[in-house]
């Protein structure tokens, strides 16, 4: 039996489990809010074109009205200005959208600490007891954000001083970037970057050192929780939009049951 039908076979009898750890995309998926002057994505939207009706009798269909950056998204590394002249979502590697993914889990800290950042630290200690982030592979880091994504205000969590949410400190940001071995990092939250991290030195320094690496960004990942710390493997599979700057993507995980 070849490889890819003892996966299937591994997949139909449930040795290998298909995990969905994309949000479901609607008018109601929270999307990120910039203060003005700033411009704003727009929310999902669908817009019919006929339904069984006189405007097609035997079909439904809709035009989807929505941003790149919407719901669980990929970011290409043309999306930060750090990396202007770098791939867009249609130019990479389809190689690279199966991978294999570390997952740490700081969900208790973060419920302790809304603004809580991933340290360089805290990935050496996982690495302690897991073993080496996975070459060409993803650090997704699970705070427990996605059980706030049924509602706008809980999921941007803010107030007077900005939103609150977890993210990766301007040093790790930077090590994850330059030296370690994995293609991108995947977050629970409504982007890469900390809600605070719009006040950090630079900016948003996961968007800015992690794409501006030619490296990748996975938003608003749920299900996290049921992955075990490696072994899983990562399917992401963005729309290859030429020029895109990133895409509402079906994340998988195949996992070793």
């Amino acid at each position: 039996m070849g490889i890819l039908n003892q996966l299937v076979d591994a997949v139909r009898t449930g040795a290998v489990e298909v995990v969905d750890l994309t949000a479901p995309l609607s008018s109601e998926t929270p999307i990120l809010q910039l203060p003005p002057p700033f411009a704003n994505t727009v929310t999902f939207g669908l817009e019919e074109i006929s339904r069984y009706d006189d405007r097609g009798p035997a079909w439904y269909w809709n035009n989807i009205h929505t941003g790149e950056h919407t719901g669980t998204h990929f970011d290409a590394p043309v999306h930060w200005v750090t990396a202007r002249d770098g791939k867009d979502v249609s130019q990479v590697p389809p190689m690279e959208l199966v991978a294999p993914a570390a997952v740490i889990d700081v969900s208790a800290r973060v419920a302790d600490d809304h603004d809580f950042l991933l340290e360089i630290a805290d990935v050496r200690e996982w690495e302690g007891t897991h073993g080496a982030l996975p070459a060409g592979g993803w650090l997704l880091v699970r705070t427990g954000w996605d059980a706030r994504s049924a509602s706008q205000s809980d999921y941007l969590n803010a107030d007077d001083t900005g939103p609150h949410t977890p993210g990766i400190s301007v040093e790790c940001a930077k090590w994850l970037a330059d030296e370690a071995p994995v293609i991108g990092v995947g977050v629970e939250t409504v982007g890469t970057d900390a809600g605070q991290a719009f006040g950090f030195d630079p900016a948003f320094p996961c968007h800015s050192y992690v794409l501006g690496a030619g490296k990748y960004g996975l938003t608003q990942l749920q299900n996290l929780a049921v992955l075990p710390p490696t072994g899983a493997v990562v399917v992401a599979a963005p729309l290859p939009i030429v020029g895109g700057s990133g895409s509402p993507t079906r994340v998988l995980a195949l996992v070793e049951r």
